[in-house]
């Protein structure tokens, strides 16, 4: 977009913010005094924030590679520990013992119609001052089975669920083959795992140039885009089943334990899988014949794509060390004055896969920084009113383990005292991205309304609204989005420290960050390091002190409030419009389907098929029922009428009440599960089942329409419906106290 749009478009916005502002000063949980002295709180905790601190901890912590396990990971912890208490918090490093594999053998050739050997090492480089380090892990997926495998070759495109389908279209069978497929448009594990139901023996996931490298920009060093060597690391792990140590589902991972045999844990797949780069691609996908890939399939890689299968086969030989390893959480606490058994807790992780100057270093930085400014504030009399609990995860990248092993460790105790987790990851220059609990949204827009973006000089808010409004897709969307007073917040997923929280404990999450003017290919590579990072990421660190603004006034607004700052009227509000989606999701089902078949009858595709491709009608569908979402809109009847005025009605400064407000998003929760994976027990947000890191919302409903499941859709209709009317009569205990 040109610039002159969106500062014309920013100052817009920023004239309807100011006008909501003009006539709203209020601070949720707050009187107007008790409002005016959190604010002076606030101001005095900015002081305390530095970029160019910020800026020495990024470099410190990513000086050297990190992983979970290693002796310089453990160093890293220690560090962070010594941060802490110089801060003046009391901190201790907690270790779970957890399984994590690293790479014994890694072989990767082509044995016909000609030879080639992969490369699968990225090389050092002289702009790059820590990328040809000792300690580096190899490129792998944690997590693949060991295995030894010589069979023919078939590209997949993204790996998807319908990429399939349009393979048995072409007449084109995975069965007993290697598949290879892009990275992107889902999660990394949804592909291996889509191609063992398909019966493939392994697989291979390379970055295409397209969605990573050269389409994008100049590649790096020249610029931040993936070099040909370049390699996405990363778990496939199945954590849609559950995340953590894959022996102890539900139970912290201590020395003593009960595991399971690891080739009995069901999130762990049973083929081989191994990351390249396209580099290493390009040779094994140009020898590739049979079908000419469709267009939307098609990257950017100087040859014809084609789908195969025919004279092109892999040998792919993978061997693990399958090792019990050490995971080392750091957690810090400053005791609460008036509430100490009410928690606000704040994480992190610190390990990477190599130096992760990104991820995590760069919101972990963040974090330090507002711990060194609480510990400041503390020296300056302040005491907050509820316990903080700082947190520095061990274990993120192969599967959320420190995170998991802590809460299932703690879970009775979280659930009693946890008021929020407040999470961050990776953090750069752009715009506020915030997600979470969405009686939490009133709060993020408040706090967002008084941070001070550091390029435009308006609030971050103004500027998240302003892009907004400019990817609305037309013209009513943008509208809609201009007239609106704030930002909604996104549902959560999947992919980072926050999800055990959530969406096992149901424990009001948020996820916090900037982005957006960051993009790059370093991602899970070598070259994920401070020097990338201080040229294309974050330059002047500016964003590291928004983002320690942003959670940090989070945090404290929380923990000082005298009536804990929730908003269920947006809860209802956004869950409002989840139904409204899943009921037109099952009126299009049905429409589609009709039409579909229609068209199948008639013979309508292979009238308009083009014959030399010999491409076969999809298969016909069963008719889709009619759906009965009643029970969840007389739920969701109930919860509007509660919530109606609901802040209004509350009596301020009594603990008992704030417990209640903290503990309903627990009322949300489904004990039995939610089908096929019992850990997710949230009844609105769980990561999707085929989309890993995305959300997917009411997600009993929305996936057993969407895998037309029907039977189980109305049972988990009646499941989430019983689960607001829990809510809803739980509130309503909460205006009679």
């Amino acid at each position: 977009m040109k610039k002159t749009l969106f500062y014309r478009l920013l100052a817009v916005c920023v004239c309807a913010s100011g006008t909501v502002l003009a006539q709203d000063k209020k601070m949720l949980g707050y009187t107007d005094s008790e409002a005016a002295r959190q604010q002076q709180l606030e101001t005095r905790f900015d002081q305390h924030l530095s970029s160019s601190h910020i800026g020495e901890a990024i470099k410190a912590l990513s000086a050297k590679p990190h992983h979970i396990g290693s002796a310089q990971g453990k160093a890293v912890a220690e560090d962070i520990l010594q941060r802490f208490k110089s801060y003046g918090w009391d901190a201790e490093i907690v270790t779970y013992q957890v399984l994590f594999p690293t790479p014994k053998e890694r072989l990767l050739e082509m044995t016909g119609p000609t030879s080639y050997k992969a490369v699968l090492k990225e090389p050092a480089l002289r702009e790059d001052a820590t990328s040809g380090q000792e300690g580096q892990l190899p490129t792998y997926n944690c997590w693949s089975a060991d295995g030894d495998v010589t069979a023919p070759l078939v590209f997949v495109n993204y790996g998807l669920p319908e990429d399939y389908e349009y393979l048995e279209r072409a007449g084109v069978d995975v069965k007993g083959k290697i598949v290879i497929a892009k990275y992107g448009r889902s999660w990394r594990g949804t592909k291996p795992k889509v191609a063992q139901e398909h019966g493939a023996v392994g697989c291979i996931i390379y970055s295409d140039p397209k969605d990573d490298g050269y389409f994008a920009g100049d590649v790096y060093p020249q610029g931040a885009f993936k070099n040909e060597y370049g390699v996405q690391r990363g778990s496939i792990m199945d954590m849609v089943i559950y995340p953590g140590d894959p022996l102890t589902p539900n139970e912290g991972s201590t020395t003593n334990a009960k595991r399971l045999d690891r080739l009995q844990a069901p999130n762990l797949l049973k083929i081989p899988v191994l990351p390249i780069s396209y580099h290493d691609a390009a040779p094994l996908l140009k020898a590739l014949d049979g079908p000419v890939a469709p267009d939307a399939w098609r990257g950017t890689l100087p040859f014809t794509y084609h789908i195969g299968p025919g004279k092109t086969k892999v040998h792919l030989k993978l061997a693990f060390d399958w090792q019990i390893r050490p995971c080392h959480n750091v957690i810090a606490k400053i005791k609460g004055a008036e509430e100490p058994d009410q928690w606000v807790v704040r994480g992190n992780h610190h390990d990477a896969w190599v130096n992760g100057a990104a991820d995590p270093i760069s919101g972990l930085a963040a974090l330090l920084e507002e711990a060194k400014a609480i510990g400041e504030l503390t020296k300056e009399g302040f005491k907050p009113r509820r316990t903080l609990v700082y947190c520095a995860w061990d274990g993120e990248e192969p599967g959320l383990m420190g995170s998991t092993e802590w809460v299932e460790d703690h879970a009775a105790e979280l659930q009693e005292k946890a008021v929020v987790y407040v999470n961050s990851d990776s953090n750069g220059r752009g715009f506020l991205n915030a997600s979470g609990s969405h009686a939490l949204e009133t709060l993020i827009n408040q706090v967002g309304r008084d941070i001070i973006d550091p390029q435009t000089k308006v609030s971050v808010l103004a500027r998240r609204q302003a892009a907004d409004v400019l990817r609305a897709a037309t013209v009513k969307q943008k509208k809609e989005k201009l007239s609106r007073q704030g930002i909604p917040i996104n549902a959560m997923g999947s992919g980072s420290d926050y999800s055990s929280f959530l969406q096992h404990l149901g424990v009001p999450s948020l996820d916090l960050g900037y982005g957006g003017e960051d993009a790059g290919g370093e991602y899970h590579s070598i070259y994920d390091s401070y020097d990338n990072y201080v040229r294309f990421k974050d330059p002047t660190f500016s964003y590291g002190v928004v983002l320690s603004q942003t959670a940090g006034h989070t945090v404290l607004r929380i923990a000082n409030a005298v009536t804990l700052p929730f908003d269920f009227r947006n809860l209802y509000e956004t869950t409002n419009g989840y139904v409204n989606e899943l009921t037109a999701l099952a009126a299009d089902l049905r429409e589609s389907t009709a039409l579909e078949n229609q068209l199948i009858r008639e013979n309508k595709y292979q009238l308009a098929a083009d014959t030399a491709k010999h491409l076969l009608p999809p298969a016909p569908r069963a008719v889709v029922p009619y759906i009965d979402f009643s029970p969840l809109q007389n739920a969701l009847a109930a919860l509007d009428t509660v919530t109606q005025g609901f802040t209004g009605k509350l009596a301020t400064g009594k603990p008992q009440l704030n417990k209640l407000l903290y503990q309903a998003e627990q009322q949300l929760l489904n004990s039995n599960g939610l089908p096929s994976r019992p850990w997710y027990k949230h009844t609105l947000y769980a990561p999707g089942f085929y989309t890993g890191y995305g959300v997917k919302t009411i997600p009993g409903v929305r996936e057993a329409l969407e895998q037309r499941r029907w039977k189980e859709a109305g049972e988990q209709i009646d499941a989430a419906a019983a689960a607001i009317n829990r809510l809803a009569k739980y509130l309503q205990t909460a205006t009679t106290r």
